[in-house]
């Protein structure tokens, strides 16, 4: 069986703002059935991340983390985007009473503390790994652009879709 396709680009965030700026620059990529999984401790920036990129789509509400609320969603001119925080998940299949399925379906992910999702981490996937850099002063973003390889293959589209990826900065 071969590995799923990856696409890897880096980036040092040098503070908030620089999160902001490349949570902008991703969701200026973005497109309906996109998948963040966004990986980090406690404080890395998720939440971070996830202002940034919904205020990069116009979202001019307060954007509150969902930690308590575990999902909450807002209108774009992309469609709806889902921000799931799963940290306070104590079995992968408690994401079925938060919609995961109609999220995947119907719009973008914004999804802390994916490795809850078990078996519903979907395949096709752009993972942020955020954490700490240079001695601890600033961030690492480290994205992956995950395929399905099954449909590698045989979709020269999907393909050419992952491209969008490789240089996001």
């Amino acid at each position: 069986m071969s590995k799923p396709p990856i696409i890897e680009s880096h980036r040092f965030l040098a503070d908030a703002a620089a999160t902001a700026a490349a949570a902008a620059a991703l969701a200026a990529l973005a497109r309906h059935g996109d998948i963040f999984c966004l990986y980090g401790d406690l404080g890395a920036g998720k939440t971070t991340f996830a202002r940034g990129f919904l205020r990069a789509l116009a979202v001019a509400e307060e954007i509150p983390s969902p930690t308590f609320n575990l999902v909450l969603d807002y209108d774009t001119a992309l469609g709806t985007v889902w921000h799931f925080d799963l940290y306070r998940l104590t079995a992968p299949d408690e994401v079925i009473e938060l919609g995961i399925e109609d999220a995947f379906a119907g719009g973008i992910c914004l999804i802390e503390w994916p490795d809850r999702l078990g078996p519903w981490l979907p395949k096709q996937r752009l993972e942020i790994h955020l954490s700490d850099g240079r001695g601890g002063a600033g961030r690492h973003l480290h994205l992956r652009a995950i395929r399905d390889a099954a449909g590698a293959a045989t979709d020269d589209g999907m393909a050419a879709d992952a491209e969008r990826w490789r240089e996001p900065w």
